[in-house]
């Protein structure tokens, strides 16, 4: 079982009431795909039920600190969860007590729909409401944007470093207009080179080639800066072996499949030397009796598991080095 597939077996057991309260601590895009995956669950036998439930208490057992400072043990706790960049965006607002529930309420919502709310407003406040977004959440709404607009965005993502609180207060009033309701900013750290390579990391590959030319057009040093901290399907081939073999507990075979016809060798065998001689020729015997297959679809595949991969890296499970190169410290 992947941790998918984990997580939606504990949540069944928890009971409805425990299990929602789970829930309001997890981001729109866990709760879909948690949900999913409770959806598709079926014949969970005893034994499985019961490995889930004391591996999640073995776990847990081992990330329960006692007799910490109540901050301290919030920090660590993001930390742990969330990896240092994504928690730095909510440890202020939870220990300084601001909130931000316009801005919040956009990531509840489809892509679609925040991209016709945002689409008339000044670059700017585009660039600072999609750096506040998910990544892929951000992906998908700026390949909703006209051309012109996707370059001025990500370069002005690039540029940002840290907004002031009364401008995210100022912002969040406007979101809050169409939503109801009042809030009080204290913080917030959105933005940079890395939230701009990361979106662009889950957008399209056509869009994203298109531009990522036309910000080196405009910027070819800030194109540069973006290019080495984006990190492609291919850039696994240079994962440590521990890392992609803790990733392959973590996706699914059919998506596996789909992403390898598309790389090269090398990335193939990175995959093959990690899993058991078995498994290695069943996957092989898939790739070659799998038939051609939509470009789009393998893209999407590919999508899915740097997705998987990246919140892996945050999470400090695996480490992902910039420029296709593993980091050691």
């Amino acid at each position: 079982m992947n941790g998918l597939e984990r997580a939606a077996i504990l949540l069944l057991s928890l009971g409805e009431k425990n299990a929602a309260k789970v829930l309001t601590h997890m981001d729109p895009k866990e709760v879909q795909k948690v949900g999913i995956a409770m959806s598709e669950i079926s014949n969970i036998s005893k034994e499985q039920v019961d490995h889930v439930v004391i591996d999640f208490l073995r776990t847990a057992d081992k990330h329960t600190p006692i007799g910490l400072g109540k901050d301290d043990y919030i920090r660590g706790m993001l930390v742990s969860a969330l990896g240092e960049s994504k928690a730095t965006k909510v440890i202020d607002r939870i220990l300084l007590g601001g909130n931000t529930k316009g801005l919040e309420t956009l990531k509840w919502m489809d892509s679609r729909a925040v991209a016709e709310l945002i689409r008339n407003e000044h670059p700017q406040i585009i660039a600072i409401v999609l750096a506040y977004l998910d990544n892929d959440q951000a992906g998908d709404v700026l390949g909703q944007l006209p051309d012109i607009t996707r370059v001025d965005v990500i370069m002005r993502i690039a540029a940002i470093d840290g907004i002031m609180p009364t401008a995210l207060q100022e912002l969040n009033g406007i979101m809050e207009k169409h939503f109801e309701g009042q809030s009080n900013i204290k913080s917030a750290s959105v933005g940079g080179i890395k939230t701009a390579a990361n979106i662009l990391n889950s957008m399209d590959s056509s869009i994203e080639s298109e531009i990522m030319d036309n910000i080196k057009e405009v910027d070819t040093e800030l194109g540069d800066k973006i290019q080495d901290l984006m990190f492609v399907f291919d850039n696994l081939s240079y994962v440590g072996d521990r890392g992609i073999q803790s990733l392959l507990r973590e996706i699914s075979s059919d998506s596996l499949i789909m992403a390898l016809k598309g790389s090269d060798d090398k990335l193939k065998e990175k995959f093959f030397s990690n899993m058991s001689k078995r498994a290695a020729e069943m996957l092989r015997e898939d790739l070659e009796a799998k038939g051609p297959v939509r470009l789009s679809e393998v893209e999407y595949a590919q999508k899915e598991i740097l997705t998987i991969a990246r919140h892996m890296a945050e999470a400090g499970d695996i480490s992902l080095g910039g420029s296709g190169s593993e980091e050691y410290i």
